[in-house]
């Protein structure tokens, strides 16, 4: 994306034109700070056309769930997300690198090996079940992805198109075509300024870098890859001292909704219906809050 590309061509001129590095940043009006809470964040898009926003919007629908839900069925969503990856890749994480990258995410959230050795055995031994992915538009005209794991098409079917009416939302056919599947390495942000993500960015060859807040309201930078490229920008960033808390394939919209308040309120009630929802593994959108 263009603010890394900048920063890679500038570079080799910089032994010659030594030039600080703020001179490459993103525009003024492309880092600002989320108008309805409290604590400012940085947003350090690199490419001026999906800068800002959608970190603050990512506080209101990611804090929801690890403050307000139990954690059983916090774990409950992490087996399905295992029985997705033992059923793409098998059940050794020596072998299936996604299947790794979600067992991460379980420790991280501090779910108990017990518990994770018993889904995946579980997901060895389940009957078979197919994975779908529901496209959609909500309140504002946002676009989400569904993703659903089920045994029962047309009970998933009629469950996820009902909770969409009832929330402000349908069926739409189109919407995938508006976010592409990239690899997602995110590390701990505490004591990192703008001028060292970008560094870390090109150091270990993401094509863009940007912040959001974790559940526990601490910064957290989530590098941008080819898909292919996960493994290699994970081990570049543990490589320059980073702290991996994930890493993994994420679909990232290439056109943003920008939303009011009250289509945000909307879009939220809507997200939580659906991911209440036993079949639903995770919505994905294209959502960003109104400056």
């Amino acid at each position: 994306m263009a603010g890394v590309a900048v920063l890679r061509a500038l570079r080799p001129l910089s032994r010659r034109f030594p030039a600080p590095l703020e001179c490459v940043l993103p525009p003024a009006s492309c880092m600002w700070f989320p108008a309805w809470r409290a604590s400012a964040v940085r947003t350090l898009h690199l490419s001026c056309a999906l800068c800002a926003g959608h970190n603050k919007w990512s506080k209101v629908k990611n804090i929801k769930g690890p403050k307000d839900e139990a954690r059983g069925k916090i774990f409950m969503k992490f087996g399905l997300m295992i029985k997705i990856a033992v059923k793409e890749g098998g059940p050794n994480p020596d072998m299936n690198i996604n299947l790794a990258h979600v067992l991460e995410q379980c420790r991280n959230k501090n779910m108990p090996k017990a518990s994770i050795e018993a889904a995946i055995k579980s997901a060895e031994k389940a009957k078979p079940a197919s994975q779908h992915m529901f496209e959609a538009r909500g309140p504002g005209g946002c676009m989400m992805l569904i993703e659903v794991l089920t045994d029962n098409n047309s009970r998933t079917h009629q469950e996820i198109k009902r909770l969409l009416t009832k929330n402000g939302g349908m069926l739409a056919d189109g919407v995938r075509h508006n976010f592409s599947r990239r690899g997602v390495v995110s590390v701990s942000g505490q004591n990192v300024t703008t001028e060292k993500a970008l560094e870390l960015a090109i150091e270990a060859g993401a094509e863009d870098v940007q912040e959001i807040e974790d559940e526990e309201e601490q910064p957290l930078l989530q590098f941008i890859c080819d898909m292919s490229d996960v493994k290699k920008v994970r081990t570049s960033l543990e490589e320059l001292g980073m702290e991996i808390t994930s890493a993994g394939l994420e679909f990232i919209a290439r056109n943003i909704s920008t939303l009011e308040q009250e289509q945000l309120d909307a879009a939220s009630t809507l997200i939580e219906a659906l991911n209440d929802y036993t079949d639903v593994v995770r919505v994905w959108d294209n959502i960003q809050a109104h400056s």
